[in-house]
């Protein structure tokens, strides 16, 4: 018997692919485990709200309980809003959040790589990051409001600047964290510095912004809210105010449901894109 039919034929090769099927497996039924378990307890929460609710435990006008929630979501969806259609007012929120997300991760991931890269220019800088970064970004949305009124601009500025400094110090970090060796032999075969930057430096620290990514969407749709709550004439955020103003619980809780679904759907999305862009790196060892 040749050497190769042995090996192919040994026990130990044998027993890898039922090693590998096995944990394919193992892992399946703890993806079920997890995903019934969080079924279990949303269920629970709601539950025990409805209950409190229908007894008086806690206040239905102020709480108010997830069927009359559930009817306002049917009632907008079936019927509009008195903005328009539900559709319309998801979408003109999304569109503000996206266009804010997109030019603060683009400003963020720039000047981050540029400061990470010339430490002149980050120490010339950095005080007045750190200085812009302690402000209470949220305050700025009526100043928003009176410089580009009640149309999206408003809405987009006041995303942009929640977004930019997540992505900013994520895309900073992850450009001083390249390691050195990478950069000497880069440039011991030649590398000029732009090459240097965009073939050793960036990919390096796309790890560190996409982190960044994950979170800055979020601060992009609470950006939008603020600013149309404090002022639109359409967004979920107008839904908020309208239903705040007219003692509607129930409309509030609704428009934060439809926000916590678009949300879940673009994390979702986010973890698709990030998780086919870094298909080399090794899967992360599973908690037990």
């Amino acid at each position: 018997m040749s050497p190769d039919i042995r090996s192919a034929s040994s026990p130990a090769a044998v027993g890898r692919p039922a090693r590998s099927e096995e944990r394919a497996r193992a892992a399946r039924r703890r993806r079920g485990v997890v995903l019934l378990s969080r079924g279990v307890l949303l269920v629970l929460v709601l539950g025990v709200w409805e209950w409190f609710s229908r007894a008086k435990i806690i206040d239905p006008f102020n709480f108010s309980m997830p069927s009359r929630i559930w009817d306002q979501i049917q009632q907008w969806t079936l019927h509009g809003t008195p903005q328009g259609s539900l559709g319309e007012q998801i979408w003109y929120t999304l569109y503000e959040a996206l266009l804010g997300w997109v030019a603060g991760v683009i400003a963020g991931v720039v000047l981050g790589i540029a400061l990470g890269r010339v430490r002149f220019l980050a120490d010339v800088m950095g005080p007045y990051i750190k200085v812009l970064n302690a402000l209470p970004r949220i305050v700025l949305a009526p100043i928003f409001l009176i410089w580009f009124g009640l149309g999206p601009a408003s809405k987009v500025a006041s995303a942009v600047v929640l977004v930019f400094f997540p992505v900013f110090f994520n895309a900073f970090q992850g450009a001083r964290e390249v390691d050195r060796h990478l950069i000497d032999n880069a440039r011991i075969l030649g590398a000029r510095d732009r090459q240097v930057t965009f073939q050793v430096v960036i990919p390096a620290a796309t790890s560190w912004i996409f982190t960044s990514l994950h979170v800055s969407f979020g601060f992009a749709l609470i950006g939008a809210i603020v600013g149309e709550y404090i002022g639109a004439t359409k967004g979920i955020g107008l839904l908020v105010s309208a239903s705040q103003g007219t003692f509607n619980s129930a409309g509030v809780y609704a428009a934060m449901v439809i926000l916590a679904v678009v949300a879940l759907l673009a994390e979702g999305l986010l973890t698709f894109l990030e998780n086919r862009l870094f298909r080399w790196k090794p899967a992360a060892p599973e908690a037990r």
